[in-house]
C-alpha cells in the first residue's frame, strides 16, 4: 500500500461515525486459522475437503458427517486468539463509531478480543453450537464432541435421533432472514464499509458491498487477492490486515 492510498484510507476512516465492518476469514488467518481459497486455503489444498461444507453431501453421507466430526474436534478455532486486527474493530467500537461488524467467520473471535454481542452479525452462524437438522435442539458444541470423544464417529441428536451439525449455514442452506436483514439495514446506514479479509464471492454477504456502496458509503476493501468488488472500492489494501488495520484506527 502507497503513502498516498494509506493516507486516503486514514482520512476515509477519520471522518467516519458509522463504520461497519464486513468480516471474513482472512481476519483470522494471523491467529492461526486457514483461510479456504487463499493459496494456502484448506479447500486449496484439499478440494475434496469442500464437501464438508455442502448441505447435500452431509446429509446423504455418513462418511461425510464422520470427517466432519473429527475436523470439529481438531478445529484451530477453539484454541486460537484474537489478533492485532481484531483488537482494531475493538478500538473503533470504544471510540463509539462502530455500528457493526458483519462477519462471515464462525470462530466467534471478535468476541472474544471484546466486540460487543449486539454488534456482531454471524452471518453464516456458529462453530460453538450443535444444531439438529430434524428438531432444531440447539446445545452446546463440546457437550457433542465429548460424545465423539468418547467414541460416536457420528453423533445423533438426543431428543429425536436426527442428523446434528454445528450451528453454521453450510452451501446449499440459507441464511438466516432476520440475519440477512439486520445485515442489509446496516450497510444501508453506513457511512463506512471496511470489507477485511473476504474474496467477496460468496452471497448474499457480498452483496453488502454493493449494498453499502449503492447507498453512498464509501468502500475500503483490505484483502490478500483480488474480489470482484474492487472497482467498486475507494481504496483497495492488499497489506496483512493485522498490521495496516490498527494503523488506519488508531487517533
Amino acid at each position: 500500500m502507497t503513502a498516498p492510498e494509506l493516507d486516503h484510507a486514514r482520512r476515509l476512516v477519520d471522518g467516519a461515525s458509522r463504520i461497519v465492518a464486513l468480516t471474513g476469514a482472512g481476519i483470522s488467518t494471523e491467529s492461526g486459522i486457514p483461510d479456504f481459497r487463499g493459496p494456502q486455503g484448506v479447500w486449496t489444498k484439499n478440494p475434496a475437503a469442500e464437501k464438508l461444507s455442502h448441505i447435500d453431501d452431509y446429509v446423504a453421507s455418513r462418511e461425510v458427517r464422520e470427517l466432519s466430526w473429527q475436523a470439529r474436534l481438531d478445529h484451530p478455532g477453539w484454541w486460537a486468539h484474537p489478533n492485532s486486527a481484531h483488537l482494531a474493530l475493538v478500538e473503533l467500537e470504544r471510540q463509539g463509531r462502530l455500528e457493526a461488524i458483519l462477519t462471515q467467520n464462525i470462530d466467534g473471535l471478535h468476541q472474544k478480543a471484546g466486540s460487543g454481542e449486539h454488534r456482531v452479525v454471524e452471518l453464516h452462524g456458529t462453530m460453538a453450537d450443535t444444531l439438529c437438522l430434524s428438531c432444531d435442539d440447539r446445545r452446546d458444541m463440546q457437550e457433542t464432541l465429548d460424545r465423539v470423544r468418547a467414541g460416536e464417529s457420528d453423533p445423533e441428536c438426543e431428543i429425536c435421533g436426527g442428523i446434528l451439525k454445528s450451528a453454521t449455514v453450510s452451501f446449499g442452506q440459507m441464511l438466516d432472514p432476520v440475519v440477512i436483514e439486520r445485515a442489509q439495514a446496516a450497510a444501508v446506514s453506513c457511512d463506512l464499509m471496511l470489507a477485511l479479509g473476504s474474496s467477496l464471492t460468496v452471497h448474499p454477504a457480498a452483496g453488502l458491498v454493493e449494498i453499502a456502496a449503492g447507498a453512498g458509503a464509501p468502500v475500503i476493501i483490505a484483502n490478500a487477492s483480488e474480489t470482484p468488488y474492487d472497482d467498486l472500492a475507494t481504496v483497495v489494501v492488499r497489506d496483512p490486515l493485522g498490521e495496516v488495520l490498527p494503523s488506519l484506527v488508531s487517533r
